[in-house]
């Protein structure tokens, strides 16, 4: 209801133009304005009047959740679309759609059919929101496990047209095509687990109803990921449809053209799903590595993280040893890895890869230059050693030796503690 603000306020085309003043204009306050809810203007009927008080009746009654009330209101709003008003009926169909499906969907009582009827009721009332109102109609009715009915809708929207084609409905028209083939990646999903249980079909993967539904869907699957954006559940679909079939040349090129593609919004997501893919597929230390290296500077406290600085670590070399310690400190500076005892044997094990280089100190110390003044405070306090203590004794007796190599000129409580109360080894 983001906008309901703006559809409760005087209507653009009732409203008088010349009827501000001088002395309203002059004056300026500093508090937000606010758009009066049922305002009256000179032009306004009582038509207007009383589908004003009914919108205000079911605002209310949808911002306390009184379902069943903001139903009945709802059934005597609709004459708002007999408003003889010109240029306003596409406002109110849009907010008629909107109210009725989210009273339906919390009302205890609501059943498809009331589903349809409101959709199909919406649809055909005007054009403006017609693959909109499609694609939502098909969601409802995957929700309920309806997946044919909802690629019937999606079908049917696919080749609806009106007028000249405009940007805006080119971009609709390609987003009902993802989700249509989508929804034949499902019923092939369906059908693999039907077949693969299936004595009769020794083979799935040649099956030709698989098949049929497999060419369905990678053809707009393949399509919209030319377009910019955030396609998730499309390259999973697409891409486990392509591995089934072993075109694992295409479907390395779909996730690295997802994760690297400039036209591509940065995207975590699409790292780890090639990252998946490449471990699947017993790929070299060296290509997770580079994967895993991007991820890093997308999400530096990344889950992955660890996996990342411990194949550094078996590099045996020694730049990517010291890069290992950038990876876990950096992990380490985010408070959700505070108390993670993996996470501190892993800085343990390359603190000492590290001492058997002869310049250790300045690789630890040009590390920790620039956390010196605030990491004592994060990970090192008495409060962080009495808790340690008795939470997780062994991850303090982890920490404890650490404190002098991160921290070699400072006097931390953290060790005080340990030895005051006996802690100490």
């Amino acid at each position: 209801m983001e906008d309901l603000q703006r559809e409760l306020g005087p209507l653009e085309d009732l409203e008088d133009d010349n009827n501000s003043s001088d002395d309203n204009s002059s004056k300026t306050s500093n508090l937000p304005v606010v758009d009066p809810m049922c305002a009256e203007t000179s032009r306004e009927t009582g038509f207007h009047r009383s589908t004003r008080a009914c919108m205000e009746m079911i605002r209310e009654a949808l911002l306390h959740h009184r379902w069943q009330e903001a139903a009945e209101y709802m059934a005597c709003y609709p004459q708002m679309l007999e408003n003889p008003t010109n240029g306003t009926s596409q406002q109110y169909k849009e907010l008629i759609w909107r109210f009725s499906a989210e009273i339906l969907h919390h009302h205890p009582k609501s059943k498809m059919e009331d589903y349809n009827n409101i959709y199909e009721r919406m649809k055909h009332s005007g054009v403006k929101h017609f693959l909109m109102i499609s694609l939502e109609h098909s969601f409802h009715l995957l929700h309920h496990g309806h997946i044919e009915d909802a690629k019937h809708q999606l079908s049917v929207a696919e080749s609806w047209r009106y007028g000249k084609e405009s940007a805006a409905q080119y971009q609709r028209i390609k987003l009902i095509h993802a989700y249509r083939s989508l929804l034949d990646y499902l019923i092939w999903c369906d059908k693999k687990f039907t077949y693969s249980n299936n004595t009769e079909y020794l083979d799935c993967g040649e099956n030709q109803d698989m098949q049929n539904y497999f060419r369905q869907a990678s053809v707009n699957l393949k399509e919209i990921l030319k377009q910019p954006g955030v396609w998730d559940p499309f390259i999973l679909g697409y891409v486990e449809m392509l591995e089934f079939y072993e075109d694992h040349e295409e479907a390395l090129k779909v996730l690295t053209d997802y994760a690297y593609d400039t036209n591509f919004p940065p995207n975590p997501n699409a790292h780890v799903y090639l990252y998946q893919y490449l471990k699947r597929r017993n790929a070299s230390e060296r290509k997770l590595m580079k994967v895993l290296k991007s991820l890093r500077l997308l999400v530096p406290s990344h889950e992955l993280m660890p996996q990342y600085s411990t194949l550094l670590l078996q590099s045996e070399k020694n730049p990517n040893i010291q890069k290992a310690l950038g990876v876990v400190l950096d992990l380490l500076d985010f408070a959700c890895w505070r108390s993670n005892l993996d996470v501190w044997k892993l800085l343990k094990a390359i603190i000492q890869k590290l001492q058997l280089q002869e310049d250790w100190r300045d690789s630890v110390a040009e590390k920790m230059s620039a956390r010196k003044d605030w990491w004592p405070a994060l990970h090192f306090t008495r409060f962080h050693a009495s808790k340690d203590s008795q939470e997780n004794p062994e991850l303090m007796g982890v920490k404890a030796p650490l404190t002098k190599v991160l921290c070699p000129d400072l006097i931390l409580k953290y060790t005080a503690w340990q030895v005051t109360s006996g802690e100490g080894t």
